[in-house]
């Protein structure tokens, strides 16, 4: 199942077809694992044997990110704990490289995986992190996502204790959040440079 959007494609992760861009854009950046459960990875062959284990998974169910603009692979993101029956899908395992941080096709990769969350009938998106990962945090509010509370010592991952930070969107919230997400990522709001003229955090009011 693929998810196309104007400035990203997320495509069913295959070590194949993604290991090697990701690990490359990752290189000498090991701070971007700091909030993982996995990683940093000593070399490609570990990294591919580790998005192998990951792609035969259906929950979660990874995604590679390719950029539009460059055609590489950016990053990763999943469906974690999908619960039909609840209407309750989480979206994890987020890791965007230095490369597409901060670009417009991150935004819209996150953008999209709710949006289509909410299309296919759920009725409750979770974004759920270390307490002390604050760029995650201001990125959960930044899409919309209401802030739940913390749950103390939640889990233990490399060795260090984990308080999670617990957000969500529900779908009554959805569709004034689309319309704020739809207009961020209009080429109108963006200038010739490729500067925002509007934050997303104005537009969804956080």
């Amino acid at each position: 199942m693929r998810i196309e959007g104007r400035h990203v494609r997320l495509e069913r992760l295959d070590p194949g077809r993604h290991a090697e861009d990701l690990f490359a854009a990752n290189r000498g950046q090991d701070w971007v694992w700091d909030y993982l459960g996995y990683g940093p990875f000593a070399d490609l062959p570990a990294y591919r044997a580790w998005q192998a284990e990951m792609a035969a998974r259906t929950d979660p169910y990874f995604y590679a990110l390719r950029d539009g603009a460059t055609g590489r692979i950016g990053g990763l993101a999943s469906f974690m704990r999908i619960d039909p029956a609840n209407g309750v899908i989480e979206i994890g395992h987020i890791e965007i490289a230095p490369p597409m941080q901060r670009t417009p096709a991150a935004t819209e990769a996150i953008s999209l995986m709710i949006g289509w969350a909410f299309g296919a009938g759920y009725r409750r998106v979770e974004w759920k992190c270390d307490a002390l990962n604050a760029p995650s945090r201001r990125a959960a509010l930044r899409y919309g996502f209401t802030f739940e509370g913390i749950f103390r010592q939640h889990m233990i991952y490399k060795g260090r204790n984990r308080d999670t930070a617990w957000y969500a969107i529900i779908d009554c919230d959805w569709p004034r959040l689309a319309r704020a997400h739809q207009a961020w990522l209009a080429p109108a709001n963006f200038d010739a440079r490729g500067r925002q003229r509007q934050s997303l955090s104005a537009l969804t009011g956080t």
